[in-house]
């Protein structure tokens, strides 16, 4: 019987699995690792603020009113004498809360509506993309801010608003991806064998858009983080006492001089965040786009 076992030669010259390779391109991105690494300790501090939080972050306490950044108070308090760090620590569960949700909500939203566009086409299409243009002709967050004065200001409103303006980046980059998937021989094999045009989608083109989607998904989240930060700043996000980091950013101005570190510190949050999210992003562009690898 002949010996099948293949020599160190011809084994070295086999091509390794895909997610090797793509877990081998983000990791040498520095800063997408950096951005990843920053990701999960937010993550870690979202899920596990009540045991790290030195205080509670809504107890008023009048008679601590601006103190300055202490060894007590590594962040000071702020005007109702509330500790600026512990609020913090919480306004990480509500930034992490409103960047997921909605994205997720939205993305889904376009995921259906841009499969459904670009495999039907015609008067689908149409449709579908002219109301996708009406979206995204108005500014993302004016229309947020429409939708917040309409409904009223609260987190489950926020939820809606962004969601709803949020679909139409989605639903176009899916749309392209199937126009050009739709007309290719395995989809062709697919219908010639009876397959459903709903199993096509799901189960052919939607794989095929999973790359693109998944770097979307992260660069969308920090929209939104931004997005709450923006509206609870003016006044139409979360409202007191929530622990907002936007809220907080607006509930400081005021004192920008006399205690600083009540705004700088929640926008300084917010910067480290996002900035974490665009990295990872990034980063995961270029392990999975082939025209990116070197």
């Amino acid at each position: 019987m002949s010996d099948l076992t293949l020599g160190p030669e011809v084994a070295q010259t086999l091509p390794e699995p895909v997610w090797k390779e793509i877990v081998a391109a983000f990791a040498r991105n520095r800063l997408a690792v950096v951005g990843l690494g920053i990701l999960l300790i937010v993550a870690f501090v979202a899920l596990a603020a009540p045991l790290l939080a030195p205080y509670d972050p809504y107890k008023v306490k009048l008679g601590e009113q601006f103190l300055n950044p202490s060894w007590n108070h590594p962040i000071g308090t702020d005007m109702f004498g509330r500790d600026v760090f512990s609020r913090i620590l919480y306004g990480t569960r509500i930034s992490l809360l409103i960047g997921l949700v909605p994205t997720l909500i939205s993305m889904t939203i376009g995921v259906i509506l841009g499969l459904v566009s670009g495999y039907f086409g015609r008067r689908v299409d149409f449709l579908i993309m002219m109301l996708a243009d009406m979206v995204l002709s108005f500014p993302s967050l004016l229309l947020a801010m429409i939708v917040m004065y309409t409904l009223g200001a609260s987190l489950l409103n926020i939820f809606i608003a962004l969601s709803a303006v949020g679909w139409a980046g989605t639903a176009r980059v899916v749309r392209a991806q199937t126009l050009a998937l739709k007309n290719k021989e395995f989809i062709e094999a697919s219908r010639a064998i009876g397959t459903k045009d709903i199993a096509i989608m799901l189960k052919h083109i939607l794989p095929n858009c999973l790359p693109q989607l998944l770097v979307l998904f992260t660069l969308n989240i920090p929209d939104s983080i931004l997005s709450e930060a923006s509206l609870s700043f003016l006044g139409i996000g979360a409202q007191p006492p929530a622990a907002s980091w936007g809220l907080m950013v607006a509930g400081g101005r005021e004192f920008l001089f006399n205690a600083p570190w009540v705004a700088i510190a929640p926008g300084i949050a917010i910067l480290i965040t996002v900035l974490a999210f665009n990295f990872l992003g990034d980063g995961l562009r270029d392990a999975l786009d082939p025209y990116l690898k070197s």
